[in-house]
């Protein structure tokens, strides 16, 4: 009788055990993005979803919000764990220059670069190059954004500042009206291309996508290493029938540093390694790519996702 008691209460200890091993495994993050009707958002819903099924034990909360610098601020704050930012934001923040202007944030780190966020240059047919911009009306975006800042240091890499063309700052879909009605000559937009504020009004009115040139490129690079160089392919925009040589700044994955460096590396190997299952349930994870991943990355990497890098090659 003592035996079979004794049995038993093993057998019990085993099972509180188990369960209790089974429990400690269980991770929700909580990871933000952007607008309940942009790309950040659905993004993330589709990519977390594949993530949660390849590994064991972790599930994601996936909030809307004000998208990179709101993003940045909750990292600091704890009331996230992970994050959809664009790399020239956090490099921003790591400097606490321009959308941050002295105020340095950098409890927060790199997991990996994932699409490209491309600086488009919207243009009037008659026009060959951004130096052509200087003298015109062009909407640099809203104020305080990102494209403004980008429109900023493209038209510098060129030698034209705001005070060589008549600024107006206006979202991406009052930029197309205001050019469509002629009351502006141009306007930046930084967003995944084709964009759709794009492609409606080239449906109706002819432009021209405006390139950025190899040896503006390079200094422009120099100056901002977040920048990489991206073409904008033939064929994205009614009329655009070559390759558009631009740059592009990314959609970053980032976290709060203290995430477990065997997490990380679950997470950034099954990014890189379920891409077709991300892609499937959002296109952009087409452009998902280890080396891509990387480059033009100014701010720190988790150990985490170093070491996935390491492995293949991506990263010394």
């Amino acid at each position: 009788m003592k035996r079979t008691l004794a049995l038993l209460l093993a057998a019990l200890l085993l099972v509180t055990f188990a369960l209790t091993g089974c429990s400690a495994q269980k991770t929700n993050l909580k990871l933000a993005t952007g607008s309940a009707t942009g790309t950040y958002y659905a993004y993330g819903a589709a990519f977390t979803q594949v993530l949660s099924a390849n590994i064991q034990g972790l599930t994601f909360d996936v909030q809307s919000t004000g998208a990179s610098k709101a993003n940045i601020y909750n990292l600091a704050d704890g009331e996230v764990d992970m994050g959809i930012v664009q790399n020239d934001v956090a490099d921003y923040a790591y400097r606490g220059v321009d959308l941050f202007d002295g105020e340095q944030i950098t409890d927060f780190v790199a997991i990996a670069g994932m699409y490209a966020e491309v600086c488009q240059v919207v243009g009037t047919p008659n026009m060959t190059s951004i130096a052509d911009l200087k003298g015109k009306r062009v909407s640099v975006g809203d104020i305080g954004s990102g494209t403004e800042f980008n429109a900023k240091q493209i038209l510098s890499a060129y030698g034209i500042s705001f005070d060589d063309i008549t600024v107006h700052n206006l979202s991406f879909g009052d930029s197309a009206t205001a050019f469509k009605d002629g009351k502006i000559d141009a306007f930046f937009c930084t967003a995944g291309a084709p964009t759709t504020a794009i492609v409606e009004l080239a449906t109706t009115n002819a432009l021209n996508i405006l390139a950025v040139d190899d040896e503006h490129a390079a200094k422009l690079i120099a100056d901002y290493p977040f920048y990489t160089q991206f073409a904008i392919p033939r064929g994205s925009y009614k009329g655009v029938d070559a390759d558009v040589m631009t740059v592009a700044v990314k959609a970053t994955l980032v976290c709060k540093k203290s995430l477990s460096d065997d997490l990380v590396y679950k997470i950034t190997k099954a990014l890189f390694e379920k891409k077709a299952d991300i892609t499937t349930a959002h296109p952009k994870g087409a452009e998902l790519d280890a080396a891509y991943a990387v480059a033009g990355i100014s701010i720190d990497f988790h150990p985490g996702a170093a070491k996935y890098f390491k492995e293949v090659g991506a990263m010394k």
